[in-house]
């Protein structure tokens, strides 16, 4: 008998003892500052050398913004190039509002390249002549997209940001095939 009250006295101080530990957490939890939705922020990349050397090595005219409205709230956050996935070239903003846009060129086959980085949006019927150039609007969950196959490769304008920012993007676009 004296074996089983003591293992019950055990159990019971380790009840004890959980339950002044999760108290402790709680207090700590509910009064120590903490922000769950604040991210840090996102550095600026200057993607000019990234850009020279691409004009040299990819197979087409590579497009990076020139004169962008509001130029200097623009803040270029990625920059990638990978010759082996189908020469595939990022470019990566925050517009003024802080919204995504990226520039996304590939010699990938089409449907298969806008649906990838626009993140399954699908083509619509609605295009629109954008500084000389036929844009078509593919619409999707996350991104949209504005879309242009030219010889060789696709280039597309994606993001959260809105459509009007996607056409400022897509505007502002100058596509060089060697280095500036």
């Amino acid at each position: 008998m004296a074996g089983t009250r003591s293992s019950k006295q055990t159990v019971r101080n380790m009840l004890q003892s959980l339950a002044v530990i999760g108290i402790a957490a709680a207090v700590i939890y509910v009064f120590v500052p903490h922000d769950d939705s604040a991210a840090p922020p996102l550095k600026a990349v200057n993607y000019k050398v990234e850009l020279s050397t691409v004009r040299r090595a990819a197979p087409y005219p590579v497009a990076a913004p020139v004169g962008l409205p509001d130029q200097a709230k623009w803040k270029a956050t990625s920059v990638s190039y990978d010759g082996a996935k189908n020469d595939a070239w990022h470019l990566g903003f925050l517009d003024p509002q802080n919204q995504y846009v990226a520039v996304e060129q590939s010699t990938a086959p089409l449907d298969k390249f806008v649906a990838e980085v626009s993140r399954s949006a699908t083509k619509t019927e609605k295009s629109q002549q954008i500084a000389g150039a036929t844009w078509t609007f593919w619409d999707g969950p996350k991104y949209d997209a504005l879309v242009r196959q030219d010889q060789g490769h696709t280039t597309v304008v994606t993001g959260t940001a809105p459509y009007e920012q996607l056409v400022a993007m897509a505007g502002a676009l100058e596509s060089k095939r060697t280095a500036d």
